[in-house]
């Protein structure tokens, strides 16, 4: 029997209401639409397919890229008591699996899976056996080409719609403009246009921009201005540490992060931020995705992004406890000239991506013809200064290969230690007979795991190692002895990016670059350049702007961000007469509402504005009716 969502939502997440939208996607979803859910960063847009999910019997399955994002929201419906899984690149076969055949007879509600990992026929044979109640698309726009993070595995999406033709499609994304609302429903198929959005607008987000020759020193007063919970993004990882040591130094408690960083360092350190241990983070955009901090008082970007799609998803980490948050971009002509590079550098020649490749071959010993579906751990850096690359040519190079699905690059993921035993218990005891130095790990792994017969378990190393008295690489050492003699499947910690080969090598000269596919993105990236630095030197409201760019192009001024203020600052004051023609040339022109005509008149000007519209109803000059206001010419009266 279906349950009610405020019922499941209650009862999971402890709520009584839905926040503004969620109710009408969720309805929408369970009435069997297709839906495109907008929603701004930080809208709840996880309960929007998991609380559906919920409501029937079956399986949800979830399409995300971002794979630190699907552990994180696995973790924490576990900690609800809901079942869920994930699967994504670089995970061992046996364990994907057991996964796919838990979600086939066990009783696993959600299943997050990387878009690659769909695609494959293993998992698409398993899916077709599954009872599957909804198909959630997270962060929708990389199936657009005319979107920001384009990714051609999500193309793949549509294609498993013919095996579940009566479960809807969920898409989900905080940042689309026109063009991609309508490239997302039509990439997946949708039967009909179904766009449920929630205006972009953050009313409690005030967005600054400075111009300024000394950014640090502009830093530091806004900080000592806005108290609070703080987010620094800057462009690379050096400069995080750089910064945060500036802040030390300025007495305001800061740390760093970066991807780059061991993953218990990466947990302490956001964990004392979330706890206010910390007051600012200074960091790269690898921090903040999918961290529900509500108190963020400030957000600034050092650097200018490349794309007002990122800076308004990391602009957006500030204020989500609807109090008043400040958004401030520090910008200087050299951003120009920053951005110039980069665009450059993120669109290398076509040899240099065939010579990058073939390093690949070299540096992970794979011969020609194999290697389809092998993930190796992948260091950039380690790659870049063997073979003689720039680390940020090979990085663009090889996006520009999984762009062409020739391999997969993901982010660095902490995966601890885990192991299962292969062998029966008559088997192992004949072993330990044989080889009595391992006699001591198995002994300990028996007692402390005893699941490990029947799936992966995962390992407390430390503890172990403590029990028997012995240093971690001496267990290590007997772990991996015991996998090689196949007594055991051990699977060591991992916390490395994942590098993935989509298909089996070629020889660098057979390397096929779809060059239209090259020309299209480097073409699209120039104009979000462009746009994000008409951004920093406009003139125009900035929240006005941002919401524009969306497609929000009736938006109201904000009267917050630093162009309203500067406006009201220096706006002369105006007389009766000037409202009055005002006023009146708008309804020459055409009859409007209040709200058209009060939106005619810069924020500053808008109560005074109020005060004159009604003094000319009561006198007669203006008439309303319906809801409309007319301008009304008085007839001449004869002598």
């Amino acid at each position: 029997m279906d349950q009610r969502p405020v019922d499941i939502l209650k009862k999971f997440w402890g709520y009584d209401h839905f926040r503004p939208s969620q109710a009408e996607i969720i309805a929408s979803v369970l009435d069997g639409k297709d839906t495109l859910a907008l929603l701004p960063t930080g809208g709840g847009k996880s309960i929007c397919f998991q609380v559906p999910a919920l409501c029937r019997p079956g399986i949800c399955l979830v399409v995300s890229p971002l794979i630190a994002l699907m552990k994180d929201q696995v973790y924490q419906l576990r900690k609800r008591g809901i079942p869920a899984e994930a699967v994504y690149s670089g995970m061992p076969f046996r364990e994907i699996d057991r996964i796919l055949d838990n979600c086939i007879y066990g009783n696993t509600r959600l299943l997050y899976l990387s878009p690659e990992r769909l695609a494959t026929t293993l998992a698409l044979e398993r899916i077709k056996q599954m009872q599957v109640n909804l198909l959630a698309v997270d962060e929708a726009h990389c199936i657009s080409q005319w979107g920001y993070d384009f990714r051609p595995s999500y193309l793949e999406i549509a294609q498993i719609r013919k095996w579940m033709p009566r479960v809807p499609v969920l898409a989900l994304t905080a940042t689309a403009t026109t063009e991609v609302v309508k490239d997302i429903q039509e990439k997946l198929a949708f039967p009909r246009e179904n766009v449920l959005q929630k205006s972009f607008s953050r009313p409690n987000l005030a967005y600054v921009v400075r111009h300024t020759e000394n950014k640090e020193q502009q830093l530091i007063n806004i900080l000592k201005k806005v108290g609070g919970s703080g987010i620094i993004y800057v462009r690379n990882r050096r400069k995080t540490q750089e910064t945060a040591f500036f802040l030390q130094q300025n007495k305001i408690p800061a740390d760093f992060y970066h991807a780059g960083l061991p993953h218990e360092t990466r947990s302490e350190k956001q964990d004392a931020w979330i706890q206010n241990r910390t007051r600012i983070m200074v960091a790269t955009n690898a921090f903040g995705m999918g961290i529900d901090k509500p108190d963020v008082r400030v957000v600034v970007h050092l650097d200018l992004p490349d794309s007002l799609e990122a800076y308004f998803q990391e602009a957006g980490r500030g204020g989500r406890d609807g109090q008043k948050a400040y958004s401030v971009l520090l910008y200087h002509e050299s951003d120009r000239l920053m951005l110039e590079r980069q665009f450059e550098q993120a669109f290398p020649d076509i040899p240099e991506i065939r010579k990058t490749y073939l390093a690949l071959g070299s540096h992970f010993q794979l011969a020609t013809g194999a290697g389809k579906g092998q993930s190796f751990d992948f260091d950039i850096a380690e790659f870049s200064a063997k073979h003689g690359f720039n680390a940020v040519t090979a990085f663009n190079c090889l996006k520009i290969l999984e762009q062409d699905e020739w391999l997969e690059i993901s982010e660095a993921v902490y995966r601890p230690p885990s192991l299962q035993i292969l062998v029966n218990k008559d088997q192992l005891y004949d072993y330990q007979l044989k080889n009595p130095r391992l006699e001591k790990i198995l002994k300990i792994i028996l007692r402390s795991y005893q699941g490990a017969f029947s799936g992966q378990v995962q390992l407390q190393e430390k503890k172990l190692a403590g029990f028997l008295k012995i240093p971690v690489e001496h267990l290590q050492h007997g772990l991996s002895t015991l996998h090689q003699d196949h007594i055991l499947e051990y699977i060591p910690q991992k916390d490395k990016p994942q590098l993935t080969f989509l298909r089996d090598r070629v020889a660098a000269e057979n390397l096929e670059v779809n060059t239209q596919r090259y020309m299209f993105r480097k073409q699209r990236q120039r104009q979000r350049i462009e746009k994000a630095l008409e951004y920093a030197t406009s003139t125009q409201c900035r929240s006005c702007y941002l919401l524009g760019y969306f497609g929000e192009v009736q938006a109201e001024t904000c009267g917050m961000c630093d162009i309203c203020l500067s406006e009201s600052k220096n706006s002369p004051q105006r007389n009766t007469d000037y409202y009055v023609s005002h006023i009146r040339s708008m309804l020459h022109k055409r009859p409007l509402d209040a709200a058209g005509i009060i939106a005619g008149f810069p924020y500053p000007e808008r109560e005074p504005a109020v005060n004159v519209l009604h003094f000319l109803v009561e006198e007669g000059f203006v008439i309303e009716k319906d809801r409309q206001f007319f301008w009304n010419t008085p007839k001449k009266k004869n002598p």
